[in-house]
């Protein structure tokens, strides 16, 4: 081809018609142009292409998390929902029913003092949030859900931080000033122990006692609440996902 361009320039080169020469060096720059500009748009595709498919990759991953996350939540409010219903059966005790049952007794009072901290599976997001990788995901909405999710989990463990203070100072500090933890630890591991009321009765009468249950009892229902917005929100970002990558089919 730049064989044959070359000859018919040589040819009106020779003929001295400037005129069509010129009009022929312009075609022939625009020709060339126009190439640049196809290859380019051919580039442009290709590099769109496999930037999209890094987006549905990492949108597809954000998914998995998502539903992974949703199924450690619902173990962790059923554990905590668990807890709330302890310590409301421990505060009657407290207050003066009889405990027939001194084994679930104990249960009820380990299961609280021997909480779990919630752990969130966001391990694509925080790998697009550490690289600066974020803005691969073009779509705005879900860059904007996934960051309001991401506040929410700081405010979750903001409010496990809490509890874990409180913990120690009105939950554990009591349980260690005024109880022999040997007789419940006995129990729990499934030795034969018989524990009395009288066990208990300093433990009872001081107050720091039964306030550390009713703060539990108030912290696992504020936890398990804010547990219940991370589940809808992800509700939310799945579909939003799913929608996203709808468009690819």
């Amino acid at each position: 081809m730049p064989r044959i361009f070359n000859t018919i320039r040589q040819r009106l080169l020779k003929e001295n018609r400037f005129t069509r020469y010129l009009v022929y060096a312009i075609g022939e720059i625009v020709l060339v142009v126009i190439g640049i500009l196809i290859a380019l748009q051919i580039n442009n595709g290709n590099d769109l292409r496999k930037a999209r498919g890094r987006e549905v990759k990492y949108l597809e991953n954000i998914k998995t998390d998502l539903l992974a996350n949703q199924e450690k939540v619902k173990d962790f409010i059923a554990v905590r929902t668990g807890c709330i219903e302890a310590t409301e059966r421990v505060i009657a005790k407290i207050d003066g029913d009889s405990i027939a049952d001194w084994k679930a007794f104990n249960e009820d009072c380990i299961s609280i003092y021997a909480w779990q901290r919630y752990y969130p599976i966001n391990f694509t997001f925080r790998e697009l949030l550490n690289t600066g990788g974020l803005a691969q995901l073009t779509n705005d909405s879900v860059k904007a859900g996934l960051l309001k999710l991401e506040q929410l989990l700081e405010k979750v463990k903001a409010e496990e931080d809490h509890f874990r203070f409180d913990s120690e100072e009105v939950i554990y500090k009591p349980l260690y000033e005024l109880k022999d933890m040997q007789p419940m630890i006995d129990l729990h591991m499934k030795k034969e122990v018989t524990l009395r009321r009288e066990d208990y009765d300093r433990y009872f009468a001081d107050v720091r006692v039964k306030n550390g249950f009713l703060m539990a009892f108030l912290e696992f229902s504020t936890m398990n609440g804010q547990l219940d917005q991370v589940l809808k929100l992800s509700d939310e970002l799945i579909a939003m996902i799913n929608r996203e990558l709808g468009r690819d089919r």
